[in-house]
């Protein structure tokens, strides 16, 4: 199950030992529905190695705004605090996976 992401854990998180997957999302959004079991599948996966989060876009402005997204889902991957990847739009399991296996 992928981690709630907020306010209260995102400076932690980031600032973390290891690379960070955030979905941003929200309750209304169909192609976010479609890809939330897609993100707690991986966060499975890659639990241990790879911290897999969503984070809701009505209740964290702040974060939102900090990486520009401006469309759902948008799920961008953190390396060492840093952004190096952004999927906008609703993809395939593999090409999910893809992205998350070139930060480690």
């Amino acid at each position: 199950m992928a981690l709630a992401i907020n306010k209260e854990n995102f400076e932690s998180l980031v600032a973390g030992a290891q690379p960070v997957v955030i979905d941003f999302w929200a309750e209304w959004c169909g192609p976010c529905r479609m890809m939330s079991p897609i993100v707690d599948e991986l966060a499975g996966e890659f639990e241990g190695r790879v911290v897999i989060g969503k984070c809701d876009v009505e209740e964290n402005d702040d974060i939102t705004m900090k990486y520009g997204v401006r469309n759902i889902p948008t799920i961008i991957f953190l390396k060492e605090g840093k952004m190096v990847d952004k999927q906008v739009g609703a993809c395939s399991k593999e090409a999910l996976k893809a992205k998350i296996e070139k930060l480690l």
